[in-house]
């Protein structure tokens, strides 16, 4: 893949799944409200917890929901972008539409 607008389609497919998408949607979120706390709270410690929740969530639905390898191990910052990008457009109510243009059955 020679862009993130090559590698975004295939991300969403390796995510086509919605219980892998929801484990990602809240890995996700765990992972901006652990940010905020540690911002807002001062607690250091705090930022240790964030890539436990995200990766966590995340290869445990590419393991036992998707049945398949996370794309973080082959494009490890179009994978964290891709992600945050999913998680947004879900938020507002937009992913159908990358979805369905990626080819994902829904």
């Amino acid at each position: 893949m020679e862009s993130f607008a090559d590698f975004w389609p295939y991300y969403l497919r390796e995510h086509a799944r919605p219980q892998t998408r929801a484990l990602h949607y809240a890995g996700t979120t765990l992972v901006v409200a652990l940010a905020l706390a540690a911002l807002l709270s001062g607690v250091s410690w705090l930022w240790w917890l964030v890539p436990v929740a995200g990766y966590g969530f995340a290869w445990g639905a590419h393991y036992l929901v998707e049945r398949n390898r996370p794309a973080t191990f082959k494009h490890p910052l179009w994978s964290l972008a891709a992600d945050f990008r999913m998680w947004g457009l879900w938020l507002s109510g937009r992913l159908g539409a990358e979805l369905d243009r990626a080819g994902v059955p829904r």
